[in-house]
């Protein structure tokens, strides 16, 4: 019998720390037939929490949240909770991001910028237990695939960093200080600064000063 016979709606939590971008989507959702919110959480600890005390069907995650990360949150929730469904809705591009959370556990990836009628069919995709992406992030990774076995394809250079090691990529290009970035992550700032330079060296980039720029600049480019 399906979900629609039942007359049942699948319980969605949304994860972001905007609200306004969470109340949108929230009302986006409550207009659905077949939908219905059971909660929302700006932070990685309020998610778990909320994932644990209403057990929904899938969770619609940023990757920027208030603490921590998306792909991070994605990795423990499926280490405490197999059977929700994930799906990330991001302002970031799916060219970085999509394949981690795949990797990390999630279902789908959708940007942010794409119609709000993109995200209600994602999340009825993911809770069949399909994969959701856009038609030409499919065909990147299926070209990546293919090419696997001959050139690798074409990668970006940050495909080398570790994904940890994005963030704090990421968060040095918004010119968040080491300190922060420490409290951000709940770090020590010792354990920032081995990261940057691992960061440093897999980028060969010459010092600090070259991480900065370089990281800024993604920013600006990728959001």
């Amino acid at each position: 019998m399906t979900r629609n016979q039942t007359k049942t709606r699948a319980r969605v939590l949304i994860v972001d720390d905007h609200p306004a971008v969470r109340e949108a989507l929230a009302a986006r959702i409550g207009r659905q037939p077949d939908l219905e919110v059971c909660g929302e959480a700006d932070d990685m600890s309020e998610a778990l929490r909320l994932v644990a005390a209403t057990r929904p069907d899938v969770a619609i995650i940023d990757i920027s949240l208030k603490t921590g990360n998306g792909i991070d949150l994605i990795k423990r929730i499926k280490d405490r909770n197999d059977g929700v469904r994930l799906l990330v809705w991001s302002m970031h591009g799916e060219s970085l991001y999509a394949e981690r959370a795949l990797r990390a556990g999630a279902l789908g990836y959708v940007n942010k910028d794409q119609a709000t009628d993109t995200i209600v069919e994602a999340i009825r995709r993911v809770l069949e237990g399909k994969v959701y992406l856009s038609d030409a992030m499919a065909e990147r990774m299926l070209h990546r695939a293919v090419g696997a076995g001959r050139e690798g394809g074409t990668r970006s250079p940050l495909d080398a960093l570790a994904d940890r090691e994005l963030e704090v990529f990421r968060l040095i290009g918004q010119g968040v200080k080491t300190a922060e970035i420490a409290d951000r992550l709940h770090l020590s700032v010792k354990t920032v600064e081995t990261y940057r330079d691992r960061i440093r060296q897999k980028l060969d980039l010459t010092d600090g000063t070259e991480l900065a720029h370089y990281a800024t600049q993604w920013v600006l480019e990728n959001g």
